[in-house]
């Protein structure tokens, strides 16, 4: 057996994305360099595609997670044709103290965006995109509608082109939950982010709980999508916590697991507590793994859209019961 983990809780500091070791993400940001692990390196992004990409998504005003959040691994997902777009536009109502995401007050839907953003899609030739959004409790159904429109509009695009929804917790509504649940998707994520004990620090405006229902509600209404959650280590908690959130996640029946290492975007969000080493998240996901999740990405820089083109062949190969 692995015997007991290290716990998660060493080095004093507190919570979400102390630093973006990606060259480009620093200098948007203004943040400097901390000190940080040798393993906490990534590459700058570059080559054809990825300049294609930014290029593209430039001229057709679309947003993507993937640099509003100053994601390292911009680099690698637009190598493989695949993206995270940000969809209701980069302006959120709520303030997790871990996001990079700018908060305040949205502007309306733009209902040109579906369009816009599939025309994207089918001139990149993607392979696979996640499609994200921040929150929007300035709208009746929290953006749901919206959601659908633009997978439908990607599918009649790109029909070649899996798509993956990563979604708010619609306030635990769960008629905007249904609605999501009947667009043409293959797998729909919503991300726990951390333990219940920091949710108030980290996640506020959000529940642990509701977020738990969320995932409970697209299980039940579409036994056979695929259901997604994320967790980001590094935030104070401890190994026996995470271990119950597991439980947790599979008492809901979610399939997919991503964990990843907290990295403060600026100064403005909560510093890192701890760097988890890389031979500790191996450890984990092979905990996570007998616990009955059906896949599990486990490093550094993972995070919930990471390699995701990946677990939708998997699913793919699946028998149909």
């Amino acid at each position: 057996g692995l015997g007991r983990p290290p716990r998660l809780t060493d080095i004093s500091c507190v919570c979400r994305n102390v630093t973006l070791i990606m060259t480009f993400a620093l200098k948007e940001s203004g943040a400097q360099h901390p000190r940080h692990p040798e393993w906490v390196k990534v590459r700058a992004p570059r080559g054809e595609l990825f300049e294609k990409t930014r290029q593209v998504l430039q001229q057709q005003g679309l947003h993507t997670i993937c640099r509003e959040a100053a994601c390292p691994n911009i680099g690698e997902c637009w190598g493989h044709r695949s993206a995270s777009f940000l969809i209701l536009g980069p302006i959120c109502t709520r303030k997790c103290a871990f996001c990079h995401v700018d908060h305040g007050r949205p502007q309306p839907i733009d209902p040109t965006e579906p369009e816009r953003l599939a025309k994207a899609v089918a001139e990149l030739q993607m392979r696979h995109l996640v499609v994200t959004s921040v929150d929007r409790d300035d709208l009746p159904d929290g953006g749901a509608s919206h959601f659908v429109r633009v997978a439908e509009a990607i599918k009649m695009a790109a029909p070649q082109c899996s798509v993956e929804f990563l979604i708010p917790d619609f306030k635990g509504d769960v008629e905007a939950v249904r609605r999501v649940t009947k667009a043409p998707v293959e797998i729909i994520g919503h991300n726990i982010e951390t333990v219940s004990r920091l949710y108030r620090t980290v996640r506020r405006g959000s529940d642990y709980e509701r977020s738990l229902e969320v995932l409970r509600f697209i299980k039940e209404l579409n036994p056979r999508i695929k259901t997604k959650t994320g967790l980001m280590l590094g935030l104070g908690e401890e190994i026996e916590e995470v271990q119950a959130v597991w439980s947790d996640l599979r008492g809901v029946g979610c399939d997919i697991l991503t964990l990843g290492q907290y990295l403060q975007p600026s100064r403005e969000e909560l510093p890192v507590v701890r760097y988890v080493p890389p031979q500790e998240f191996i450890s984990l996901r092979e905990e996570a793994l007998r616990l009955g999740f059906s896949h599990v990405e486990s490093g550094t820089f993972v995070r919930s859209s990471y390699r995701s083109w990946e677990q939708v062949m998997e699913q793919a190969r699946e028998p149909v019961l």
